[in-house]
């Protein structure tokens, strides 16, 4: 029997998150450097699975099958391909990074009227959110990743509402009332959208008699499955919705600036970075997989929907006067991008659209944990509150700067790489849908700049006089996703070469092929005429 990878790399956050939580109270430093360790651990593993991964061999690779429930149909079945494979070490890599951001954002509140908060329940909710991540993108039996999709609900509505933002304005109930409205919305939207896909989850069953991925995928190729026109597009819709809540895509996004806005930095890029990943990647892997027709049926009207979060999100992250929730609007408008390479059917598109989970996932950590160290020092998210602080702190506005530069996709940073070849692959079959979503890479330059120079140009401003420098953690937390970000921007292959074998499977699950470029024809025809 091999070694069972997937397993142990879903397993160690798990058990760091059980581990830590049983630190006692009194030795919260201890539980800190705890779950450090395991979360580096786990980045270990991560690294282990990128390297034994083969691009070249089979779409599913490091498998696990064993029998879990087997009167339902049910099993323990897991495999990556190059797509869960890079989402796992965006995953690994990030939970470290947010783990040094938020040392002291659970440590115990000075103040008499708040509430004690228990430092190693935070870090354990990290780590347990991470397990579930990391075994959702493993997952190919329906029912388990349904399991893990839901059961993340839970960690992230305590780190939501029991962890929230220091910096608000008002009273401590105000504050309390205002993370608890976030978490809660969160969890209703989010249940709301898992409870239709159960429906469709049971559906499937029914249709295909096993839950397993591989075997349905089979099956259909085979054409030994066949699914009625109209059932298939209500499954597809039943998994749909959940995972356009998760991912968010307009209109089903109004819970994330309120969750990011109330969460802690660190958590808000948890919430953004990684678990909404987990939407996107569901949308390759089980709505693209398990319903190609009803994809290609419901494409029209889901790319008008990536058009409206791309140019609403970008519109509305202009006008707002909050930082995280500026980068929560910013988000909503990547993820129509990421949503809309997808859907375009074209491997540039597909690749593109994988390529911006991960770097959208290192340019909003870096841009939302540097807003988080700034936040602190000042203790308010307006950024009417800000000016000058170029001048009294330039290794932080240096880093808040790059983070914003690679935000709008400036030529060099990783996200330019994936919003073009977005782009490309959109135009190449949507040529109209591509030319306006370029309004939100030029909306994008707009606040992005804006936001920069209202926070770091311009007078100093009496109370950010004495703001500090970023120190040795957050430098350490900031830099390694500065590196990363101009290394892909610049040589991006060792990521390309992973997720495209991938993206050719999903493009051959949905019957597709790259349409022809224009020109090319026009240039044969020509030929032909002389």
């Amino acid at each position: 029997m091999s070694f069972p990878l997937l397993t142990v790399t879903a397993a160690v956050p798990a058990a760091g998150a059980i581990l830590t939580a049983a630190v006692p109270a009194a030795r919260r430093t201890a539980a800190k450097w705890l779950a450090l360790l395991f979360s580096l651990a786990t980045l270990a593993l991560a690294v282990l699975v990128a390297v034994r991964f083969d691009p070249a061999g089979a779409r599913y690779q490091l498998t696990e099958s064993h029998p879990w429930i087997p009167d339902f149909g049910v099993r323990y079945e897991l495999g990556v391909d190059g797509i869960g494979v890079a989402l796992i070490a965006l995953t690994a890599l990030l939970i470290p990074f947010v783990i040094g951001a938020g040392w002291h954002d659970a440590d115990p509140l000075e103040t008499a009227s708040s509430r004690w908060r228990p430092t190693q329940g935070f870090f354990a909710l990290i780590l347990l959110v991470e397990a579930m991540v990391v075994i959702s993108f493993e997952a190919t039996d329906v029912f388990l990743f349904y399991i893990f999709f839901e059961a993340m609900l839970i960690p992230m509505y305590f780190l939501i509402g029991g962890f929230g933002d220091r910096a608000h304005a008002g009273s401590d109930e105000n504050a309390a009332a205002q993370r608890s409205y976030a978490a809660v919305k969160f969890l209703l939207y989010n249940l709301a959208g898992g409870l239709i896909m159960l429906a469709a989850v049971i559906g499937l069953y029914v249709v295909a008699g096993n839950f397993s991925l591989q075997e349905i995928t089979a099956a259909r190729a085979a054409g030994t499955l066949d699914m009625a026109t109209n059932t298939e597009r209500l499954l597809f819709l039943g998994f749909f919705f959940a995972f356009a809540v998760k991912a968010p895509l307009w209109p089903l996004h109004t819970w994330l600036p309120n969750a990011m806005g109330e969460a802690t930095a660190p958590v808000a890029v948890l919430i953004t970075a990684v678990v909404d990943k987990v939407g996107t990647f569901a949308m390759l892997r089980f709505c693209l997989g398990l319903f190609p027709d009803a994809s290609k049926w419901a494409t029209p009207v889901i790319l008008v929907l990536a058009l409206i979060s791309i140019v609403y999100g970008a519109l509305v992250a202009v006008g707002q006067r909050d930082i995280k929730r500026l980068v929560a609007y910013a988000s909503i408008s990547h993820f129509g991008f990421i949503i809309m390479g997808i859907f375009a059917m074209t491997s540039q598109g597909q690749s593109g659209a994988t390529l911006y989970m991960v770097n959208h996932g290192l340019s909003t950590a870096a841009l939302m944990l540097v807003a988080g160290f700034l936040i602190t020092r000042r203790g308010s998210r307006l950024i009417a509150d800000y000016g000058g602080v170029q001048k009294v702190a330039p290794v932080l506005a240096g880093t808040f700067l790059i983070g914003g530069l690679a935000t709008l996709s400036l030529p060099g940073l990783a996200p330019f790489v994936s919003e073009f070849l977005v782009l490309v692959g959109t135009f190449a079959r949507y040529p109209v849908i591509g030319v306006i979503a370029t309004i939100g890479i030029v909306l994008a330059a707009l606040y992005t700049l804006v936001l920069y120079q209202r926070t770091m140009t311009g007078p100093v401003k009496e109370e950010v006089r004495t703001m500090k420098d970023l120190h040795l953690r957050e430098v350490l937390v900031v830099a390694p996703l500065i590196a990363l970000l101009i290394a892909l921007g610049v040589y991006p292959k060792p990521l390309t070469e992973i997720v495209n074998p991938a993206v050719r499977h999903t493009m051959s699950d949905v019957h597709e092929k790259d349409p022809k470029p224009q020109v090319a024809v026009e240039a044969k025809n020509g030929e032909a005429a002389k």
